[in-house]
């Protein structure tokens, strides 16, 4: 298993020192779900949501939080974002849910999971706040990391058991390259 390196010899919290980490390419990208009632999902593609467009909303509020992260997640370093896209859909795999995945690019010195994860997570928490009037049984689900690459942690991609697979060395459950 990978040590966390979010602790100091002590145990407690610290911020990662990036510094000495080489700059590179990275990518990140995050799945998450909200299972809704069948109206619910009927009134968002028929734009039937008093408070509007519920998948263009949503899909602000991700890269809006993309961007927010480090001020949401103490430990997580700013990062220069130069690209964070958004997608909702209707799941396919399953009846009423709606599947939102987001993708994070950076050129820096540390990875883009958090603000792939966060983007995500806003953006369900968003369609959610839409829809909350009518729909109050709405499940936020299935939040996980599917693919990363760039960094000393090399490439990680998330089988659809949930395991993963590390060409970087690392544990494939989740191994990091230490940044944040």
């Amino acid at each position: 298993m990978a040590e966390f390196t979010h602790l100091d010899e002590k145990g407690n919290a610290r911020m990662v020192d990036v510094g000495d980490k080489e700059v590179t390419q990275r990518t990140a990208t995050a799945r998450g779900r909200i299972l809704v009632a069948a109206e619910t999902l009927k009134a968002i593609r028929e734009g039937g949501v008093a408070k509007g467009d519920v998948f263009s909303v949503a899909r602000l509020a991700g890269i809006m939080a993309a961007k927010k992260t480090p001020d949401l997640i103490p430990l997580c370093h700013p990062l220069p974002l130069s690209s964070v896209a958004v997608e909702l859909a209707e799941a396919q795999d399953m009846e009423n849910a709606i599947n939102i995945t987001a993708t994070c690019k950076v050129t820096a010195r540390t990875g883009v999971e958090m603000e792939a994860l966060t983007a995500v997570a806003v953006a369900a928490l968003a369609v959610y706040d839409m829809c909350k009037a009518a729909d109050k049984s709405m499940r936020i689900t299935d939040i996980r990391l599917v693919h990363k690459a760039g960094g000393r942690s090399g490439t990680y991609s998330a089988s659809d058991d949930g395991a993963g697979t590390d060409a970087g060395g690392g544990s494939g459950a989740g191994a990091g390259d230490g940044g944040g």
